[in-house]
């Protein structure tokens, strides 16, 4: 009797954890595509120098908040092996960065809103774990060259066209009877100094000192994305 309960609690559990595969083959193409859909939030990471101006002004930039925006594209992957994929995601991000300038001598405030329309091409390389029934978690790493296309001059800070990012993250093929799901989440962080300091756009002098309190300024962006295959 004790050997029958156990034979019938061992199915039971086997048909509990088993179901029907959807889609088995899909990742064992050698290339498939996609389009995503997604929301970017946007900053930037400065390095201040304590500049002062001929009159002690003595001017802090930040961007306070993470800005959301969204962003677009398509999704082409290429079989390496049953373990790695190779990517391709050409994309356009539409995002704002806020900056907030505060004088430190006098605590007067400026704001700048700095909007962006990106469009990049990652190559990342994705490491999927085992696939489960109609999941299959994975990681990914790679690099995001981006040239924004709406970079403005006579501004107080004027912001490089081209960056490049590295970026890593996290997400999970869920298989569809129709198709595959995917959402995804990844950190980018800007390898480069995007502050221009060629300021000749400039006509008004004492915008200068915006340009000059700043040395360094790296791009940062999360992104969460919905992949559709």
């Amino acid at each position: 009797m004790v050997l029958v309960m156990s034979v019938f609690s061992q199915n039971t559990a086997s048909a509990q954890t088993r179901k029907v595969m959807n889609r088995p083959y899909i990742d064992q193409r050698r290339f498939h595509y996609g389009f995503l859909a997604g929301l970017n939030l946007q900053d930037i990471e400065l390095q201040q120098n304590g500049y002062k101006d001929a009159s002690g002004n003595q001017w802090f930039a930040e961007a306070p908040n993470y800005e959301p925006g969204f962003s677009v594209g398509i999704l082409g992957e290429f079989y390496l092996t049953k373990h790695l994929a190779l990517r391709l995601i050409p994309t356009m991000h539409f995002g704002t960065k806020n900056m907030t300038y505060r004088n430190a001598k006098n605590n007067e405030r400026q704001y700048q809103s700095i909007k962006s329309t990106y469009i990049s091409l990652p190559i990342d390389i994705k490491f999927s774990a085992e696939r489960f029934n109609n999941y299959r978690p994975y990681a990914m790493v790679g690099v995001n060259p981006m040239l924004d296309l709406t970079v403005k001059r006579q501004q107080q800070l004027l912001l490089k066209k081209f960056d490049c990012y590295l970026e890593a993250g996290f997400g999970c093929d869920f298989y569809w009877p129709w198709f595959k799901f995917i959402p995804e989440i990844k950190f980018c962080y800007g390898l480069f100094n995007i502050i221009d300091k060629n300021r000749d756009d400039m006509t008004d002098a004492s915008q200068l000192i915006f340009t000059e309190s700043v040395d360094k300024g790296r791009s940062k962006m999360i992104v969460f994305t919905l992949y559709f295959e």
